[in-house]
Formats: structure tokens, C-alpha cells, sequence
């Protein structure tokens, strides 16, 4: 059976079944009580015993995981409190990552993959603007159309303004306020920074699950920092994202001894945020289900009752750092806090959560048979890498030398998608004339019935604006995939 020491006081400790790691958790408590150095403590765990974790690093803090830490007095002091054997200063091997492709490797997706419901929910669509972006996805599914990037996004929204009355048969009143909503949501979001996000080469989930050459598990810490200044609500929507297709693609691995993956969600309250049912519903069902592909989640917030209690009731593994209570909507949220433990007759859960001290919790893992323990109050572990943030140039030294290095760093454009939709619209064109020397000649007859396809009138609409600066964007943007073989 492999453990992970979570810390210990009095002859006590607390180790967590490494088998239990997929039943996901919780740490939260007030700003400055010790958060971040049990995320810390817990990666470092998790890595020791060959599982691979993923983490945001809020704070850029936690950078430090990557180099070995340093003794000092108080680190000292606390090992031998908790009473830790073989405590050593060592580094874990790590990748880091970033959104805007600055800190880390560029982190990337394409529209098509996020979905209608998660990009929805990043634009803050309402029904209706939510139903329009539906029908956009279905229109280019319907017609092998990739939207890859904002690019292809908005074009196909602006193409489908001009199209409505013939779209409208097939795929329901488009209205163009919907339409002009969206697109004024996407110029905010681009505002933001997220057209570094949606693009090509797609992030391979495989790269969050690696191991190093000694069996450690490799530690992907993704720069949330910027982020969630510029935008909070695409970090929220990143992880859902994540862990979306985490359970579409892992496969089921049962009762194993280990985690394959485990995740940690620093700002968890940002992920539920004004979040509506439908997505919740997906989060919580997602939750319940994921641990059978073999992926822990632990999310991090102030209180554990900024998760819907639907995600709370799923978390065995339980830390709980200081909470202060100084307003009686204060002391409630502490009393339903501590009613979120089992019970242990030498603590009076309620009065200990206010008397914490910094790096000091309450802590509940699970037993063996899957039932929560008895609340114990410990000192969690130091960790045995740095404590704080490295240096810029040891950051950029270690993406250097990253194994993935290059994969991600080259954004993909298809130059070739320009010459390859000219050359289809010039063949459109002559189409065009040959069927209208064919109606022309049979006009006697009557006139033949030729209804336009989304494809073609789109091909139509692209040929009139070939030649022009704006025109081969959105052509590329739009059809580039449709004729590059993919």
C-alpha cells in the first residue's frame, strides 16, 4: 500500500491511501493560513509515488516545486514535531505552461473542441444567443467546416447574418441581434488575450500523464496568474475544459492503487460562478465520473461552501486551514463547515477552525473502505522543495530543456488553405456560368429548380471577396481545413 504523509501533532499522524487519491478533495481556509504549501506538500506526494498532477498556479508561488528547498530552523522544528523520517530537500520534475504562450508552453484549443455549451458560458451567452451559437456548430458540421480559431468563428457568425432567411428552414430563426451579441462578446473576449488559446497545435492530453525516468510523476503547473487578472471567466472554462476531455478520452481503469492523474483547481469558486444548471449538472456529473478513468480533483477555495453541494458531498479527502468568523454570517458559514466533518470526541470542530494557526488544519481522509475518518488537528508537512517562486531565468532555462520544448511553441497557420479555397472558388465560378448557359437554353421549358446549398452559397459569398485583404482572412479562417485534406 503506498501513503502520502499529510502531517501530523501530538504522536498523531495523518497519511492519506494513495488508492483513495481518485475520491477527490478539498482545501480551503482563509487567505494566508497555508493553502498553497499543502497543494504543494500534496503534488509533491503525489509525484513521489509516480502520479502525474496538474496545477494552476495562482499566485506564482508555486514555481518552486521545481527546485530542491533549503533548510532552515523552523522546517526543522516542524519535521520533528510531526515526527516526518527521511525528510530530504529535493526537486520534482515539472513542465510549466501558459495561456499566452509567455511562462510556459503555449496552452491551446480549438472552437470546434471547447463546444457550444463551454464557449457559451465563456461569452455569457442567454438562451437565445446560446441557441444561435448551437446552430453555428451545427451548420459547420453539417458541411466538414472546422471553426479552429476566433477567425473562423465570427466569420461563420457573420456569413450566417447573411444567409439567415435561406438558413432558417433547416436550423431555426438566426437573429441578427443574436448574431451582433456574439460577435461583441468576441471582440471582448480577443480584448482579453483568449486568441492565444484558440488555435492549432491543440494541447495533447497524453502531455499532462507523463512520468520522468526515475518513475516520478511529472508536475504541469499552468501561469494562472495572468490569467485570472485578464480573465478570470477563460481560466474557469480552461480547467471545465480540461476535465471535460480528461472523461471523454481516459479509459476505465477501476479500483487501481493509484491515481493516473491528479488535479488541483486553485479559485474553485470561479469555475461555479454564475455557471447555469446545464453546465453545473455536466460539472457534477463529470466529477462523479471521473474518478472511475483514474483522475483525482481537489479543489482550493476559502470555503468549502463556495462548491455546489452537489460536487461538495463527492470530496472524501478534507483540509481545512483558519476561517475567522467577525460577523454572524461569518460564524454560520463555520458552523456549516465544521458539520461537513465526522465527528471526534477530543475536538470541538466548530471553536478549533477559528483557533488555527498558519499551517495548522483540520484534516479527514478516507479509510480503506471508503468511509471518511475522524477529524484530526495537525501540522501539515513542509514540503521538501522550495518554498516561494525561482527566478525568471531559471524558469526559461527549464522550458528550455523541457522534453516537450517545440511541440507547442509554433503556432500553426495554414498558409495553403488561401490558395486551395481560390482555386475551388474559381471552379465555383465556372459552374456558375455553365448553368446559366444551361438555364438560358432550356428557359422554354421552365426554370430548372437549383437549391443553393450552406457550402456552396458560402463558396459564392467567399469568391466575391477573394482578392481583397480582408477576403483571404476569412476564406482562410473559414474553409482553410474544409480542402486541406484534414
Amino acid at each position: 500500500m503506498q501513503e502520502i504523509l499529510i502531517g501530523g501533532q501530538n504522536g498523531v499522524k495523518v497519511v492519506m491511501d494513495a488508492a483513495m487519491g481518485n475520491r477527490h478533495g478539498m482545501i480551503s481556509g482563509a487567505t494566508g493560513t497555508g493553502k498553497t504549501i499543502t497543494l504543494q506538500r500534496l503534488a509533491e506526494g503525489f509525484s513521489r509515488i509516480g502520479v502525474p498532477v496538474f496545477l494552476a498556479d495562482i499566485k506564482g508561488d508555486l514555481s518552486g516545486i521545481t527546485m530542491a528547498g533549503q533548510a532552515n530552523d523552523k522546517i526543522a522544528e516542524r519535521v520533528k514535531q510531526i515526527g516526518i523520517e527521511g525528510f530530504q530537500h529535493r526537486a520534482n520534475p515539472a513542465v510549466f505552461w501558459d495561456v499566452f504562450g509567455k511562462t510556459g508552453h503555449p496552452v491551446r484549443t480549438t472552437i470546434s473542441d471547447m463546444g457550444p455549451l463551454l464557449l457559451g458560458n465563456l461569452l455569457e451567452l442567454n438562451d437565445t444567443q446560446t441557441g444561435v451559437l448551437y446552430s453555428c456548430f451545427k451548420i459547420a458540421d453539417d458541411n466538414g467546416l472546422l471553426l479552429l480559431d476566433l477567425k473562423d468563428l465570427r466569420a461563420m457568425l457573420a456569413w450566417m447574418g447573411e444567409e439567415a432567411k435561406e438558413l432558417q428552414s433547416e436550423y431555426g430563426n438566426i437573429s441578427p441581434a443574436s448574431i451582433g451579441a456574439i460577435q461583441r462578446q468576441l471582440l471582448v473576449l480577443e480584448e482579453q488575450g483568449a486568441e492565444h488559446f484558440f488555435g492549432e497545435p491543440g494541447l495533447a492530453i497524453a502531455d499532462f500523464c507523463k512520468t520522468d525516468f526515475s518513475g516520478n510523476g511529472v508536475i504541469s503547473i499552468l501561469d494562472a496568474t495572468d490569467l485570472t487578472n485578464k480573465s478570470p471567466r477563460l481560466y474557469a472554462t480552461f480547467l471545465l475544459w480540461l476535465l471535460s476531455e480528461l472523461f471523454e478520452n481516459l479509459p476505465e481503469v477501476g479500483d487501481a492503487d493509484r491515481p493516473k492523474l491528479v488535479l488541483f483547481f486553485d479559485e474553485a469558486h470561479l469555475l461555479f460562478d454564475q455557471a447555469p444548471k446545464a453546465l453545473s449538472d455536466k460539472i457534477e456529473q463529470i466529477v462523479r465520473l471521473i474518478r472511475s478513468k483514474g483522475v483525482g480533483v481537489y479543489f482550493i477555495s476559502q470555503s468549502p461552501l463556495d462548491i455546489p453541494e452537489g460536487i461538495l458531498g463527492q470530496l472524501g479527502f478534507k483540509v481545512q486551514h483558519a476561517l475567522r468568523a467577525y460577523t454572524p454570517k461569518d460564524q454560520q458559514v463555520v458552523k456549516s463547515v465544521a458539520e461537513t466533518f465526522r465527528s471526534n470526541p477530543k475536538i470541538d470542530t466548530e471553536a478549533t477552525i477559528q483557533e488555527l494557526k498558519t499551517g495548522e488544519a483540520l484534516v479527514s481522509v478516507l479509510n480503506k473502505d471508503g468511509s471518511p475518518t475522524p477529524v484530526e488537528r495537525i501540522f501539515i508537512c513542509p514540503p521538501e522543495s522550495q518554498l516561494g517562486p525561482i527566478t525568471d531565468p531559471q524558469r526559461l532555462d527549464l522550458i528550455s530543456r523541457s522534453p516537450l520544448y517545440g511541440r507547442y511553441e509554433q503556432e500553426i497557420d495554414r498558409e495553403s488553405a488561401y490558395e486551395m479555397l481560390k482555386n475551388k472558388a474559381v471552379q465555383q465560378e465556372a459552374e456558375e456560368a455553365e448553368q446559366e448557359e444551361t438555364k438560358a437554353s432550356a428557359k422554354s421549358a421552365g426554370r430548372a429548380s437549383n437549391r443553393q446549398s450552406v457550402t456552396e452559397a458560402l463558396l459564392k459569398s467567399a469568391a466575391r471577396t477573394i482578392g481583397t485583404t480582408v477576403g483571404r482572412q476569412i476564406v482562410r479562417g473559414i474553409l482553410g481545413s474544409l480542402f486541406s485534406g484534414r
